[in-house]
């Protein structure tokens, strides 16, 4: 099977100015994650729009496997870029800072909505979330608990908070902040949606 260490026919590619620039495998997995970084995708994103699994696309992005002129194709259609764009297209190393409204990935939708800021940022070590709930949502009986710590503040609306034994109405300006461990659960008070921003680390999404 042919491994993918360099662009066919060629060995390096060269800026325009003549200066030449590596195409090993060091160069294909970072390649590969800021060109994914520049669409917006996350890696569960692009594992899902090229067929393969999570784990085929971390692999390949630290460096970690070389993968095969046919697997680096399956890969970059769900770019979607042909592997002589992959090679020539520029890249922009500088790691993305601001984000617009619409770059933001939701990951629930429904009645609640969790926009995730920095989906594609990569080493993520927390987890910030633009947070709204329809009048009568709730996260549900079965409370969460996971590893870490959260808080919020809520922006509008008023949102019942329970944590472990204790329980709150918090309006506009009141916020919240607990171990995660501790069962806690999500519920909409009135007919006002709730919006709330919320942060926890290390990240649960």
């Amino acid at each position: 099977m042919t491994s993918f260490g360099v662009p066919p026919d060629e060995e390096t590619m060269s800026d325009d100015d003549g200066t030449s620039r590596d195409g090993g495998l060091d160069d294909l997995g970072n390649r590969l994650r800021l060109l994914r970084l520049a669409r917006g995708l996350s890696q569960r994103e692009l594992a899902t729009r090229a067929g393969v699994s999570n784990a085929v696309i971390s692999l390949i992005e630290q460096n970690k496997t070389n993968p095969s002129v046919g697997l680096l194709k399956k890969v970059l259609d769900g770019l979607p870029l042909s592997i002589a764009e992959f090679f020539s297209t520029p890249v922009e190393t500088a790691e993305k800072v601001f984000f617009a409204a619409d770059e933001l990935q939701e990951i629930a939708g429904g009645r609640i909505s969790y926009l995730l800021v920095g989906s594609g940022v990569a080493g993520r070590q927390m987890q910030i979330l633009l947070e709204r709930y329809a009048p009568g949502a709730d996260t549900g009986e079965s409370l969460f608990c996971h590893e870490g710590q959260e808080g919020g503040v809520i922006l509008r609306g008023r949102l019942e908070v329970t944590v472990g034994s204790q329980r709150r109405v918090l309006g506009p300006g009141e916020a919240y902040y607990f171990d995660s461990r501790l069962p806690h659960r999500f519920r909409t008070v009135g007919e006002e949606e709730v919006e709330s921003v919320s942060v926890c680390c290390p990240p649960s999404f």
